[in-house]
């Protein structure tokens, strides 16, 4: 069939191929081009509403409405900061009583104690390491998991497990999937945001779509790199058009509407083009919902010194956190805030394979401040309630000392190891699972990757079993066909 023919305004004929490829500019061509890209040939199994971005019905009862992911890029020491172990003070610098693990990233020595001391606070008695100075005030909204545990021993494999379910092949991320599954709440902004990404271990594939339709990949906030971008730097790219105003810019969304609206007749629904089509006129609307969601300027000298604007040290993880409860209140379905750790300091993220005392101090130092006043803040405003915090790595740290020379640190370690959430129909102030006496390997509640993904998602109101995808002739899902629910952390 030969495309339908339409007059512009100067005059003449264009086919409808070109007058898409001479709008597709700014935001809106980046996103157009995105979808084109990575289309998926198959349709969804699943119930999900036509409008790729409506916001869906859960099919369970949801605890939580959005979540806020804390990555911390690099793999920070649970023995170290939260998995209180006496042992390894005791028994310092002698070895291990039992086999290591077969599959090590690094040489590993004998037992090493942590740097600080650790101490019970809140009326909970959560343990954490004394590095910790801000985050106590908010110990009783946290729910510790201390049996993490099933994940890949290098950062690469574990980024993209923790991500995206699987670490050898490239699958939807988990935002994808809420957005894929919830939709959003807010139509004049992206379901899913990254703040201030990483390009390595992974990179964008820790926030694509894969197979799912492209309009559900995240949107970064700042080009993706390493080091990450600073905070203050982050924008949306390409969010203003070079060349069109916001009327011409709108005549053309109309008229590519009314193009599509006149091929239903005779071709039927076309639900891919439908996506595209929506996807430009989002970041159309974005044009000024965006500026006025990253505008930190209308926030008060209070707020400001809450997340620790007002001090170096923690200004640029701040930034991130504040603008993480900005897109929150805006109703964003998924938000990440990567830290990448320190640029002051070997550029290692959290991976401290040596001169871990130096290295995890100052990482303590530039997040403790800001995210115990995002928690603060999201309680609040009524925020907390119906958001759901994730804070962790893609692994912890060896209890033993990284074999060789030098200020000591700690090797990768996949066996069992701390995240924490928060909010979220989450129990507050509560203890799930246990690592051996020595912090080595998960032996209470052990709670998988999958595990994690299948918990998340029921908390957001969707069955990770019944939330799939069908793609190259099977059925997909975040778990695979593995993960169970962690009941009793729920509220």
């Amino acid at each position: 069939m030969n495309p339908r023919l339409t007059s512009p305004p100067s005059g003449g004929w264009i086919s409808r191929r070109e007058m898409l490829q001479r709008i597709c500019l700014g935001f809106g061509g980046l996103a157009f081009h995105a979808a084109l890209a990575t289309e998926g040939r198959s349709e969804p199994s699943g119930a999900i509403a036509a409008h790729p971005l409506m916001a869906g019905v859960p099919l369970l009862r949801p605890r939580a409405r959005r979540m806020i992911f804390l990555f911390m890029h690099g793999g920070p020491s649970h023995v170290d900061l939260f998995d209180y172990k006496p042992r390894l003070y005791t028994e310092h610098d002698k070895p291990l009583p039992f086999q290591e693990r077969a599959v090590q990233f690094a040489s590993r020595g004998n037992l090493m104690r942590p740097p600080w001391g650790f101490r019970q606070v809140g009326a909970s008695g959560l343990w954490m390491s004394e590095l910790w100075q801000h985050l106590p005030r908010v110990a009783d909204e946290l729910c510790m998991i201390h049996s993490m545990c099933e994940t890949n021993v290098s950062h690469g494999g574990a980024c993209m497990k923790l991500h995206c379910g699987d670490e050898a092949f490239v699958r939807p991320s988990l935002g994808s999937w809420l957005s894929y599954g919830l939709g959003t709440e807010n139509q004049n902004l992206p379901s899913f945001i990254t703040i201030c990404p990483s390009s390595l271990h992974g990179g964008v594939n820790n926030y694509g779509a894969a197979f799912l339709p492209a309009i559900h990949q995240g949107v970064p906030l700042g080009t993706p790199g390493y080091p990450n971008t600073p905070a203050k730097d982050a924008k949306f790219n390409y969010i203003t058009h070079p060349h069109a105003g916001d009327r011409q810019q709108k005549l053309q969304l109309e008229l590519l509407r009314r193009l599509h609206e006149e091929t239903l007749g005779a071709t039927g629904q076309n639900p891919n083009l439908e996506a595209r089509i929506q996807s430009f006129e989002l970041a159309f609307r974005m044009q000024t919902a965006a500026p006025a969601a990253t505008d930190l300027s209308e926030e008060s000298p209070t707020t400001r010194a809450l997340y620790g604007l007002d001090d170096p040290e923690t200004e640029n993880f701040g930034q991130m956190c504040l603008l993480a409860r900005r897109f929150a209140e805006r109703d964003v379905r998924f938000i990440q805030v990567s830290h990448a750790g320190s640029l002051k300091f070997n550029n290692e993220q959290w991976d401290q394979h040596s001169h871990l005392e130096k290295g995890h101090a100052l990482n303590v130092r530039q997040i403790d401040k800001p995210i115990a006043g995002l928690i603060q803040d999201l309680k609040g405003r009524g925020l907390l309630e119906d958001t759901l915090v994730l804070w962790g790595g893609e692994f912890g740290r060896t209890p033993t000392a990284q074999a060789g020379t030098g200020p000591r640190g700690r090797d990768h370690h996949p066996d069992g190891f701390t995240l924490w959430m928060a909010g979220g129909g989450v129990k507050a102030g509560f203890r799930y699972g246990a690592t051996d006496e020595f912090g080595y390997h998960a032996v209470e509640d052990r709670c998988t990757i999958h595990d994690l993904h299948a918990t998340l998602l029921h908390l957001l109101g969707l069955d990770h079993t019944r939330l799939t995808y069908a793609h190259a002739g099977r059925d997909y899902r975040l778990t695979d066909v593995f993960g169970s629910v962690a009941q009793k952390i729920l509220a």
